[in-house]
């Protein structure tokens, strides 16, 4: 019996790409469903600022009647020109045990961006920010996913691997306990940095949120496109104002505010760190379905966290070197522990293999590879 593809399109198919993981994830504890409203935000055309240079279209493939896989595949002539040759993307793969129907969904991938001029393609990524729903999981199986970040089966690896699949990066999370002491020489350290007349630090302002992210979209782009480690990897989205504000709308409800935190120098926004409580313990209890009704629950939710995950950073070029990094960092943990004590870890993700600089920062504050999440690439034939 051969295998069928049907693009998703009306709220059947919609409804059926939410259910099939549970299919496949029923025999693994640890797995969390992201939520719904989430992913399909990725999808809304008017919702993703993506849509504006690139395509996205999603996938369920069936073997008869039975679904057997779900996928996405897409395009963006900005973000995929930085490679040579320009590479599409794969991304919200789920499919069952099973060497030929992996082999066939990548196939099919194949021919799909080799109609719209690609010569490789890469995932598993997102059709947007890589902070997000990026990435294979490829170690530590033992534990849940932290808002944001996937959790797969440790046979995908396998089944991917066997397709023709060359990897292309790997990204480790960092984990720390907010029981541990922090180490005492950083702490006099960062009691010196903020000790100067030019550096000032403080919390985000929930009455002016709207300021705020925008200081901290600003420093982001800014940041992350001038990068000190030439061997980066070349991805890299600039935020924008509207992408920016949506994650505020998302998120100012169950915000810590000391646990983002902006350093200013001389009065100019200079250096950020955004954690915020790990959604994910939500979505386990709800199935990943956010109602009405589930909204007490998460008004109540920063009181009752007990993870915390470090979402994005970053220090404009001309203040690197200035110790920021750790200003943010080190008075984020002590600020964010003193205001939720219910807190027992900090998850942060996304730190590539190649950011040596970032892994020893990280490893300083007694933090430790965690976890880690893998791309791959593809040829198209």
């Amino acid at each position: 019996m051969g295998y069928s593809f049907r693009k998703i399109s009306e709220k059947k198919d919609i409804e059926q790409f939410h259910e099939f993981p549970f299919q496949i994830y029923r025999d693994y504890p640890n797995w969390v469903p992201p939520f719904r409203f989430e992913i399909e935000n990725i999808f809304d055309g008017n919702k993703n600022p993506m849509f504006e240079k690139g395509e996205c279209e999603r996938f369920l493939m069936y073997e008869g009647d039975e679904p057997v896989a779900r996928f996405a595949v897409m395009n963006h002539s900005e973000r995929d020109a930085v490679f040579d040759p320009k590479m599409g993307g794969l991304g919200f793969v789920e499919m069952i045990n099973d060497q030929n129907v992996a082999d066939e969904l990548i196939a099919f991938a194949g021919q799909w961006h080799k109609k719209r001029g690609c010569k490789a393609f890469r995932g598993p990524i997102n059709f947007g920010e890589n902070i997000n729903y990026w990435g294979l999981l490829v170690q530590n199986f033992d534990e849940p996913p932290i808002y944001g970040m996937y959790y797969h089966p440790p046979y995908y690896q396998q089944l991917i691997e066997k397709t023709g699949a060359e990897k292309l990066d790997d990204h480790w999370s960092y984990k720390r306990e907010f029981s541990m002491p922090l180490p005492e020489r950083l702490v006099r350290i960062t009691n010196r940095i903020e000790s100067r007349p030019d550096v000032t630090l403080r919390p985000i302002d929930m009455n002016n949120l709207e300021r705020d992210a925008e200081y901290i979209r600003q420093i982001y782009n800014e940041a992350w496109r001038t990068q000190d480690i030439g061997e980066r990897e070349n991805e890299f989205t600039e935020l924008t104002h509207e992408a920016v504000q949506e994650m505020v709308k998302q998120l100012k409800r169950i915000m810590i505010p000391e646990s983002v935190l902006i350093a200013f120098v001389n009065g100019e926004p200079a250096s950020f760190i955004v954690c915020v409580p790990d959604l994910n313990e939500i979505s386990a209890e709800t199935g990943g379905r956010l109602r009405w009704w589930h909204f007490p629950k998460l008004l109540r939710f920063k009181k009752r966290a007990r993870h915390l995950r470090t979402t994005v950073y970053g220090t404009l070029p001309k203040y690197r070197k200035m110790g920021l990094e750790a200003l943010t960092f080190v008075r984020g943990i002590q600020m964010t522990r003193a205001a939720a004590p219910t807190l027992d870890y900090l998850e942060g993700a996304w730190v590539s293999e190649k950011n040596w600089l970032m892994q020893r920062s990280l490893e300083a504050l007694g933090c430790y590879h965690h976890k880690t999440h893998r791309t791959y690439r593809w040829e198209v034939d």
